[in-house]
């Protein structure tokens, strides 16, 4: 599986396009914004997306989902039906931050912990991770030892959970139960900053290092 990231809001949030390199087939993932520089990218690249991929229903991850599911008719996918709390509250998110235009969303499909979505004849396994926010979820692709967290964990940290309805006990729970015993050659796309390795964050993230365990 191929990737690329396009960061886009004011909040530079990692978007990201994927696709199969066998097939062209690809998924826009977390399109928080800027839908027409998103596109772009993926005319570029000259792959056929066929579903936008959710990690979680904040703004700055989800605001331009709907613009590019009616621009492309394609259906939007994931994350847990928890996450609709947020999902249904992008318009008066995007109305505090001066956001411009976003839509509230209802996904075409829900996902659960353990199902697979599939671009073109890559494998996505679907981690329920909360914490964050109660529907978030990982999408993990075994055979490119890749992952895109969302805001689970970041390069030297963790997601907030003082939002309403996250929870820093479970955030902690998602982070080392479901994503770094994964492998520490694991990469991972975080919903912002650089890319790291769950390797990397075992040892050196001062919220989930090993060290902090026992």
């Amino acid at each position: 599986m191929k990737y690329e990231i396009v960061p886009v809001t004011p909040f530079q949030q990692n978007c990201s396009i994927l696709w199969c390199e066998k097939t062209g087939k690809a998924a826009i993932v977390d399109p928080g914004g800027e839908a027409g520089k998103i596109l772009a990218r993926v005319d570029a690249l000259g792959v056929d997306v066929d579903k936008v991929l959710l990690t979680h229903g904040h703004l700055d991850h989800a605001g331009a989902a709907n613009a590019i599911k009616n621009m492309l008719n394609v259906p939007i996918v994931g994350p847990q039906q928890e996450e609709a709390f947020w999902l249904n509250q992008i318009e008066n998110q995007a109305s505090m931050f001066g956001f411009g235009e976003a839509e509230n969303v209802v996904p075409d499909v829900w996902l659960n912990d353990s199902d697979i979505v599939k671009i073109g004849e890559t494998q996505l396994l679907v981690l329920h991770t909360p914490g964050h926010t109660p529907g978030h979820v990982v999408f993990y692709c075994e055979s490119s030892k890749l992952a895109i967290v969302g805001d689970v964990l970041f390069a030297g940290s963790i997601g907030r959970s003082d939002f309403p309805r996250g929870n820093h006990a479970q955030l902690i729970r998602s982070i080392r139960e479901k994503l770094l015993g994964l492998g520490d050659d694991i990469c991972f796309i975080p919903g912002h900053g650089p890319m790291s390795t769950f390797g990397q964050e075992r040892l050196t993230n001062p919220f989930v290092a090993d060290r902090n365990f026992g």
